[in-house]
């Protein structure tokens, strides 16, 4: 990790103390981008993606804003991305996205009527 952000004499030092100690080091491999996701991550990051707000999405989930910004936040740092604009482009374009998520989850669409006052 160190190495990968340019402080390679961090690294060595880091190496040694760890042998020093016992340890070994490896190499870490990046696992799949989407595959990483919780299942929770995985249906808030596409909710956002199909351009619903945190709180609109909280509702749906019965869960607060607060909660989805941080589901979000994980969800933008495992996929390396710094906005949900960016979404689009890292998660996999299925059928149905934030509505079949939200009948998925036992809710569904109800239309409703709308009256408007005017005036004569």
């Amino acid at each position: 990790m160190l190495e990968t952000m340019g402080m390679t004499a961090f690294a060595e030092r880091a190496g040694r103390a760890l042998r020093a100690a016992g340890g070994t080091a490896h190499k870490r491999t990046a696992p799949a981008r989407h595959e990483e996701l919780t299942a929770q991550e995985s249906q808030i990051a596409r909710m956002a993606r199909d351009g619903l707000s945190n709180p609109e999405i909280g509702t749906r989930l019965l869960i607060s804003a607060r909660t989805v910004q941080n589901h979000l936040r994980k969800v933008f740092t495992k996929l390396g991305i710094t906005s949900r604009s960016q979404l689009d482009r890292v998660l996999p374009s299925g059928p149905g996205g934030a509505q079949e998520d939200v009948q998925r989850a036992g809710f569904q669409r109800e239309e409703s009527t709308v009256y408007r006052v005017t005036q004569d």
